[in-house]
């Protein structure tokens, strides 16, 4: 079995980063204005993952890894990865969100996360940051993930969790009585559908359903687990993986890294 207490507690590079209590504390403040102020939440996150992704990459660098960001959106990301050394290229499905910094910047890509248009065994690092919610057949995006990646490199697979506080997106916390009577309710409010609709744009994903996809790439060979952690958590609480229903509820978010053999 995973040792997922320690695989997060180790969790921590030469530029500073650690999976503690503060940095927690400063990413859920940061996520309070992410519907006002997208900028100061989305950079502190890129920068949060910049730390958290190197860890798991050989020399706890960035420097020189080619990096495809499957959901990138408008480009936050693409700045902190860049700043870090990396060789940044990104993918979205949406044209619109790959604008929403002023700018669709060189090495981006207009396409689907579940038939990714990019080779076999080509970049060093795949990275996805709550995307996985949002495609209809997430395990199948997961397996383009693995596929793209070299031996040896890493897949950072992140999502939000359906049950979690934050499940229904702005629909939240309605979605937990469903995700259908939470769109409806959402635009009988506001007068208008959620960005995020349940059935087209958003869907019912799960802390086990990844868990069964890291474990089945493993005993096939095809990959090792670094981690299978809650991912913005302090280190103590990795324990919350390892409990069905309780992870689903209070892990808010699922981060899977995986190494690729």
């Amino acid at each position: 079995m995973l040792n997922l207490l320690d695989s997060q507690r180790d969790a921590q590079v030469g530029g500073g980063w650690s999976a503690t209590l503060r940095r927690s504390v400063r990413l859920f403040n940061d996520f309070r204005v992410e519907q006002t102020d997208p900028a100061r939440f989305y950079t502190a996150l890129a920068a949060d993952s910049v730390g958290q992704l190197a860890h798991y990459t050989d020399g706890e660098t960035l420097d020189g890894t080619v990096l495809l960001d499957v959901g990138g959106g408008p480009g936050y990301f693409r700045d902190a990865f860049m700043s870090a050394g990396a060789t940044y290229l990104a993918l979205d499905a949406d044209a619109g969100e790959m604008q929403g910094a002023g700018i669709v910047a060189e090495g981006s890509m207009l396409g689907d996360g579940m038939r990714l248009p990019v080779r076999t065994g080509s970049v060093d690092a795949c990275y996805s940051s709550n995307v996985l919610e949002h495609v209809p057949s997430p395990m199948a995006m997961a397996d383009e993930m693995l596929r793209v990646t070299k031996p040896g490199g890493v897949v950072f697979l992140s999502y939000t969790l359906w049950w979690g506080p934050w499940g229904g997106h702005e629909t939240s916390p309605w979605h937990l009585l469903g995700g259908r009577f939470a769109r409806r309710r959402y635009a009988r409010k506001h007068g208008h559908e959620p960005k995020n609709k349940f059935g087209e744009s958003m869907y019912a994903a799960t802390a086990s359903a990844g868990l069964r996809w890291a474990r089945a790439q493993r005993r096939a060979g095809n990959a090792e687990i670094l981690a299978a952690v809650p991912r913005y958590h302090p280190a103590w609480a990795a324990w919350l993986m390892r409990v069905p229903v309780v992870r689903e509820v209070l892990s808010w978010n699922l981060l899977l890294v995986m190494r690729k053999t």
